[in-house]
C-alpha cells in the first residue's frame, strides 16, 4: 500500500513538472546542425510593421523598423506614426546596446523583457539540442542560457509558424509568425504567461 502511495506521488510530481510544448510529441533523430529564422535575415530589406505594445496596462502604438545592417547585427526602432522615437536598440552577437528609450519605458526590468524577446526575434541561427515531431510540424529544441526555445516549423511548407521559449517544466514566452512567402512574416505576436507585456506586429502595406 506504502509502495502504491508512492509511486502514486512520483506520477503526480512527473506529470505536473512535464512540459507542456512536447506533450504528445515523439522525439527522432536528426543529422541538421542548426535552425533558421529567416524573417529578418536579408540586409537589404527594411522590415517595417505596424506595432502595438502592451506593457503593465500602457499602450504604446506605431511603427517598427527592424533592419540588418551587418553579419550579425540587428537595429530595431519604434516610432509614433508621427516619427518621435519611442526606442531604439541595437543587437550584435550577443551585445544589446540601448540607444534611446522614452522614458516611461526606461525601467530595467521591462528593458531587459524587451531585449530578450527582439533578441530572439531577429536572432536567425540556433544550434540543435533535440528534434521532435507531430503529424503536420517538426519541432527544434535549442538552448538559450538557463532556458530553452522550441522552433516549430509547419512540415509541408517548411515555414516557422512558432518559437516558445521556456524554463525546464514552464512555457514563459511564445512568438507567433504567419507569412505569406516564408521569407517575411506577415504577423508577428508576442505573449509572455506570467509578464503583462504583448507585442503585436503587423506588416506595413504601401498604398
Amino acid at each position: 500500500m506504502r509502495f502504491l502511495a508512492i509511486s502514486l506521488l512520483a506520477t503526480v510530481v512527473l506529470t505536473s513538472c512535464s512540459l507542456k510544448t512536447t506533450e504528445g510529441l515523439r522525439q527522432v533523430p536528426f543529422t541538421k546542425i542548426e535552425v533558421e529564422n529567416p524573417y529578418f535575415s536579408n540586409a537589404e530589406i527594411d522590415y517595417v510593421y505596424k506595432a502595438k505594445i502592451e506593457v503593465y496596462g500602457k499602450n504604446f502604438g506605431g511603427i517598427l523598423i527592424i533592419k540588418k545592417i551587418a553579419a550579425k547585427s540587428h537595429r530595431v526602432v519604434f516610432t509614433t506614426e508621427f516619427g518621435s522615437k519611442l526606442f531604439d536598440f541595437q543587437f550584435e552577437d550577443d551585445t544589446f546596446t540601448k540607444n534611446f528609450i522614452v522614458e516611461e519605458l526606461d525601467k530595467k526590468f521591462i528593458i531587459n523583457i524587451l531585449k530578450d524577446d527582439f533578441k530572439l526575434l531577429v536572432n536567425e541561427k540556433a544550434k540543435i539540442l533535440e528534434v521532435y515531431e507531430s503529424e503536420n510540424q517538426r519541432i527544434y529544441k535549442t538552448h538559450n542560457d538557463e532556458r530553452f526555445n522550441f522552433y516549430f516549423i509547419n512540415a509541408g511548407t517548411g515555414q516557422l509558424q512558432k518559437i516558445v521559449n521556456t524554463s525546464k517544466t514552464k512555457e514563459k514566452m511564445e512568438i507567433d509568425f504567419t507569412s505569406s512567402d516564408g521569407k517575411i512574416a506577415d504577423t508577428i505576436a508576442i505573449k509572455h504567461n506570467n509578464i503583462k507585456l504583448t507585442i503585436d506586429l503587423e506588416k506595413f502595406k504601401k498604398e
